[in-house]
């Protein structure tokens, strides 16, 4: 393990701290829910969104601790994505971050619920942003605005349900591009853009950050479609071949494996000149290095 994932593991253990807090307690009445919420969001995982939001607060000059609750929240969100696309009526897997899905553990009815539950308490959390010595509460209200719109049907859903009509049938280059750039590219940005916003950072910076996050949105799931074809199951903590079982439109059966290595070398490259601007943007580079070459 290099010192960019040790410092990723950090940063991890923080959030699941943070995590821990935030939610509801598992035997909270009524019990079941809130221990399926607990189940996936304290599964483990990156945490690569909420420690996107830590860093790019940082950058701007705003300790990361300071926007915990905007980084929590927005990772409750993403696990939300995660329990519903497991769901049998989405990609119906049996595994995620190397344990059962939460609808294998708690049922479809109960799992389906947990996410919509984590979805709704998200904001809530968000906005104890607000309640945080040195943040905004008009900042907040942007975050909040921000990322409602980058989880909802002009962002993660709007890609998502591009990704299910386009199921089992041939689409092109600007197709696959709208459904990644949204399913996976909204939150990454959000991500990015939320911690440089409560950190007040002006305009032409937040638009380098989102600029910057859909570049690294993309090197994400182009690795992601690359690692469902040749990952270790082990490592990816889920069973690889998952999109050609599901009849999924990825980079590499789009494009072609040549031309997807060749669309992250480009990517990472523009990624990198996107932060060269800053000082102190060494996570940033690193951050496009680790997308890159992950196995995980």
């Amino acid at each position: 393990m290099d010192e960019f994932e040790k410092f990723l593991n950090q940063r991890a253990k923080m959030v699941d701290a943070a995590l821990d807090f935030y939610l509801p307690r598992e035997n909270d009445y009524p019990g079941k829910i809130h221990q399926a919420m607990r189940y996936s969001t304290l599964a483990g995982g990156k945490r690569l969104r909420p420690v996107m939001v830590m860093e790019s607060a940082k950058l701007f000059g705003l300790p990361f601790e300071k926007v915990l609750p905007t980084a929590c929240g927005i990772e409750m969100i993403h696990t939300y994505s995660l329990i519903h696309d497991d769901l049998p009526v989405m990609d119906n897997d049996d595994f995620r971050r190397g344990k059962p899905t939460c609808h294998r553990v708690f049922g479809d009815a109960v799992a389906l619920l947990a996410g919509d539950a984590l979805l709704t308490h998200a904001f809530s959390v968000i906005a104890r942003n607000s309640d945080i010595d040195g943040i905004s509460p008009l900042a907040v209200i942007d975050v909040i605005k921000r990322v409602s719109k980058d989880a909802g049907s002009n962002g993660m859903v709007g890609g998502q349900t591009v990704d299910i009509e386009s199921t089992g049938v041939s689409i092109d280059k600007e197709t696959l591009l709208y459904i990644d750039r949204h399913k996976t590219g909204c939150m990454i940005c959000a991500s990015l853009w939320s911690g440089a916003r409560l950190a007040e950072a002006p305009a032409q910076d937040l638009k380098v950050m989102d600029d910057y996050g859909e570049k690294i949105g993309l090197i994400f799931q182009i690795v992601d479609d690359i690692l469902d074809i040749n990952g270790d199951e082990k490592l990816l903590g889920k069973p690889i071949g998952s999109d050609v079982k599901n009849h999924k439109n990825t980079f590499p059966s789009v494009l072609g494996f040549q031309e997807s290595l060749e669309m992250v070398e480009k990517l990472s490259q523009e990624a990198k000149d996107l932060v060269s601007r800053f000082d102190n943007n060494e996570f940033f580079i690193q951050l496009v290095d680790f997308l890159q070459s992950r196995s995980y």
